[in-house]
């Protein structure tokens, strides 16, 4: 007997999502892959291998990790406050987390930028107290990744805790086991793959991230350079192989590293589910 369905519709379905993909996705990136054969092994090489290119990539990827490391460190810390203590103006903070998404990306880099910047509110009292410059610098290009990255970790690790069941931490501690052991044996190993997931959110959005960055970090070539920005200046400058062989080169590395990420991910679940 054939099985049945609550939500008729399988075919059409099937095919709006394929045509979707394959208008919004898998066509630009055709094209990208297209126009990037038109460059011989040999001209390729030698754009990736320019000094300035390879110094913007170093900027882009570093900055976007750290980013999303500490992204996963606070959201994690915060979407565990929000979900475990009650306090005053609780939903006030929870609706503040989604700023980033609704705040358009010029706008938040030009407020970091003021905040961070050496006469800043904070940019002058942190060059004062221990002399370390924010805005117009890689570390300004992490402290935007944060703001920016932050919300994807705590919406992926707040609805885990919510639905995490706290009589596998009170039987925990029937047994004997402090804090510090219940926290590394029962809910850490729970929340991880949400928690990787978040972080690799982070880091792509951070990766290709261009309004919020822009404004605080300078800009510097082989300094504070990211990708992005290189793409426009080509893009500017009427180099379009040049364009699309950084872009398809950055494509390919986000596209191994999130890859990497969701293997990781489904090796935690398989063992998770195995224990």
């Amino acid at each position: 007997m054939p099985q049945s369905h609550i939500m008729p519709g399988f075919r059409p379905t099937l095919g709006f999502t394929l045509f979707y993909l394959a208008l919004i996705v898998l066509i630009p990136l055709s094209a990208l892959i297209l126009k990037s054969l038109e460059l011989s092994f040999d001209q390729y090489w030698a754009i990736l291998t320019n000094q300035r290119v390879q110094a913007s990539f170093r900027v882009s990827f570093v900055s976007a990790l750290v980013a999303a490391g500490i992204a996963g460190i606070l959201g994690f810390i915060i979407a565990w406050t929000l979900v475990r203590y009650p306090f005053p103006g609780k939903r006030f903070f929870d609706a503040l987390i989604d700023l980033p998404f609704a705040l358009p990306t010029a706008v938040a880099g030009i407020v970091l930028a003021a905040i961070y910047e050496p006469k800043g509110w904070i940019g002058q009292i942190v060059m004062d107290v221990i002399g370390v410059q924010i805005a117009y610098k890689p570390l300004g290009i992490v402290f935007a990744l944060i703001f920016i990255g932050l919300p994807f970790v705590v919406r992926t690790i707040e609805p885990v805790l919510q639905e995490f069941d706290t009589a596998m931490e009170e039987a925990a501690a029937s047994l004997g086991a402090n804090r510090w052991q219940t926290f590394l044996k029962i809910i850490f190993p729970n929340i991880l793959p949400a928690a990787l997931t978040g972080f690799a959110l982070a880091f792509a959005r951070g990766v290709g991230e261009y309004g919020s960055v822009i404004f605080i970090a300078g800009n510097m070539p082989y300094v504070s350079e990211i990708v992005p920005l290189l793409i426009i200046t080509k893009l500017e400058q009427y180099d379009y192989a040049g364009a699309t062989a950084i872009g398809l080169t950055m494509l390919v590395i986000s596209f191994f590293l999130l890859l990497l990420v969701n293997v990781l991910q489904g090796w935690l679940r398989r063992r998770g589910g195995q224990l």
